[in-house]
C-alpha cells in the first residue's frame, strides 16, 4: 500500500514538473514574441521617422529670384549656391512665376530633405541633396482623374453659379463654348435656370483639385427650354458635340460675334434715327454695347475680305463664309487679321472699339446671305451634320452610359484614373 501510494506520488509531481517546464518554455517564448514584437515596433517608428519629411512653404515674391527665396528658408550659403546651380540645369529659372509655391522639406531632426518648386498644374521642379551637391528635374505631379458630377442654379450669371458650385470659372466658360451656338450667355439666362455637367476633374494625392479635362455630359435649362451635350465624334473622328438624339450642336455660325457677350443697344431696323447724323436710315446691323479692347471673334469659318479702315465704319474686318454668308464687325479699335487671311470659327479677329461714325464703344455687326443684309438676332443658324449613321451604336453606349449620371446628386464619382493613363473617349 505504501510502495503504491509512493509512485502515485511520484507520477504526479512528474507530471508537475512537466507542466511547469512547459509552462516555463510558453511564457519565455512569448517574452521572446514580444521583444521580437518590441524591436520590429522600433525599427518601423524609426524607418517612418526617418521617411518622413515636414514641409513648409512660402511663394515666389514679386521681382524675387530662386536663390533669394530659399535664403528665407534658413539654409546655408553652400546649400543655397548648389541647389540653385542643379535646379539652373534642369529648369530655365528666369521663367519662374511670382506666386507659385516653394516648399522645402527636412526630417524630423532638421535636415535638408528636398525642395520642390511648382511650375504650373502638371509639372514640379524637384531637387534632392547628394553626397555631393545637389541633383535636380522635372517631374509631373501625380495626379487621378474623377468623372464627376457638377450642378447648380443661376441668381445672377453662369460665372457665379458655377464657382458657387465650389468650380473655377473654366468650367463656365466650357459650357458657354459648348451651348454657344444656341445660347447667348449675356442676353439669354435668367434667374432660376440650373445646369448639370458631368466632367473630368483632376485631383491631385491629397484632394486638392489640379484641373480640368473634358465635359462628357451637359444640361442647360433656360427657362422652359432645355438644351443638352454629350461629348461624341464626327465623322472624321474629331471631338464633338451632340444632343441626346444625335443632333450636332455645332452650327455654321456662333450666337453672338462678343466672346464675353454684351447687351444688344440697337437692333437691326429698316428705318433708324442716326444720333450723329440727325436723320432716319437703315441699320443693317446689331450694335453691341462693350468696352472698348473687349475681344471680337468671327461666328463662322471663312476667308478675310477685307480688313482696314473704312469710313464712317471706322476700322473694320469682312469675312466671307460659305454658302453665300458674309459678315461685318465694324468701329474696332484694333484689327488682328488681314485680307486673304484663313479664319476658323471663334478666332478673336479685333478689339471693340468706337472709330468711325460712333458716339462710344460698341461694335457694329452684320450679317448678309447672298447680298442681302438679314437681322442676326432672327435668323435660323443651319446647323451641322448629324452623328453618322455607321456610328450609331457606339453614340447609343456613349449616351447610356453619361445621361444616367445626369439625374444622381452633384460630385459623384463615376470613373478613377490616375494621371499616366489615356482618358476613354
Amino acid at each position: 500500500m505504501n510502495l503504491r501510494l509512493g509512485i502515485i506520488v511520484g507520477v504526479v509531481l512528474a507530471a508537475g514538473a512537466v507542466v511547469d517546464g512547459r509552462a516555463i518554455l510558453l511564457r519565455r517564448a512569448a517574452e521572446e514574441e514580444f521583444q521580437r514584437q518590441a524591436e520590429l515596433a522600433k525599427l518601423e517608428a524609426d524607418r517612418i521617422r526617418a521617411e518622413t519629411v515636414l514641409p513648409s512653404a512660402k511663394t515666389m515674391p514679386r521681382g524675387g529670384n530662386f536663390a533669394g527665396t530659399l535664403q528665407q528658408f534658413g539654409l546655408s550659403a553652400a546649400e543655397v549656391n548648389d541647389a540653385t546651380a542643379a535646379a539652373q540645369q534642369a529648369y530655365n529659372l528666369r521663367q519662374l512665376r511670382a506666386g507659385n509655391p516653394i516648399i522645402v522639406g527636412r526630417s524630423v531632426e532638421g535636415a535638408l530633405r528636398e525642395i520642390n518648386y511648382k511650375i504650373d498644374a502638371d509639372r514640379m521642379l524637384h531637387i534632392v541633396p547628394q553626397s555631393q551637391g545637389f541633383s535636380a528635374e522635372v517631374r509631373e505631379i501625380p495626379t487621378h482623374t474623377e468623372a464627376v458630377v457638377v450642378s447648380g442654379r443661376l441668381e445672377d450669371s453662369l460665372f457665379n453659379a458655377v464657382e458657387d458650385a465650389g468650380e473655377s470659372a473654366e468650367v463656365a466658360m466650357r459650357m458657354v463654348q459648348i451651348f454657344g451656338y444656341d445660347l447667348d450667355f449675356y442676353t439669354d439666362p435668367r434667374r432660376g435656370d440650373t445646369f448639370r455637367v458631368v466632367l473630368e476633374k483632376k485631383r491631385y494625392e491629397h484632394g486638392e483639385t489640379a484641373g480640368y479635362g473634358r465635359i462628357l455630359a451637359a444640361e442647360y435649362i433656360n427657362g422652359s427650354k432645355k438644351y443638352q451635350a454629350l461629348l461624341f465624334h464626327d465623322p472624321e473622328g474629331r471631338p464633338a458635340y451632340y444632343t441626346a438624339d444625335g443632333k450636332s450642336l455645332q452650327k455654321a455660325f456662333l450666337r453672338s460675334p462678343l466672346k464675353f457677350g454684351a447687351p444688344v443697344t440697337s437692333h437691326f431696323s429698316k428705318a433708324r434715327f442716326h444720333p450723329i447724323l440727325k436723320t432716319y436710315r437703315p441699320h443693317l446691323g446689331t450694335d453691341y454695347g462693350a468696352p472698348t479692347g473687349t475681344p471680337v471673334q468671327t461666328i463662322g469659318s471663312g476667308r478675310v475680305v477685307f480688313a482696314g479702315r473704312k469710313g464712317g465704319d471706322g476700322n473694320m474686318v469682312h469675312v466671307a463664309h460659305s454658302n453665300g454668308y458674309e459678315t461685318y464687325y465694324l468701329h474696332l479699335s484694333r484689327i488682328f487679321v488681314h485680307a486673304g487671311e484663313r479664319v476658323e470659327i471663334g478666332k478673336t479677329i479685333g478689339l471693340v472699339g468706337m472709330t468711325g461714325l460712333a458716339t462710344g464703344p460698341h461694335l457694329d455687326f452684320r450679317i448678309s446671305q447672298k447680298g442681302q443684309f438679314r437681322n442676326f438676332e432672327a435668323l435660323g443658324l443651319p446647323p451641322s451634320d448629324p452623328v453618322n449613321k455607321r456610328d450609331w451604336d457606339e453614340f447609343a453606349a456613349v449616351r447610356e452610359k453619361w445621361m444616367p449620371m445626369m439625374e444622381q446628386p452633384a460630385q459623384v464619382q463615376a470613373q478613377t484614373q490616375d494621371s499616366t493613363s489615356a482618358p476613354a473617349r
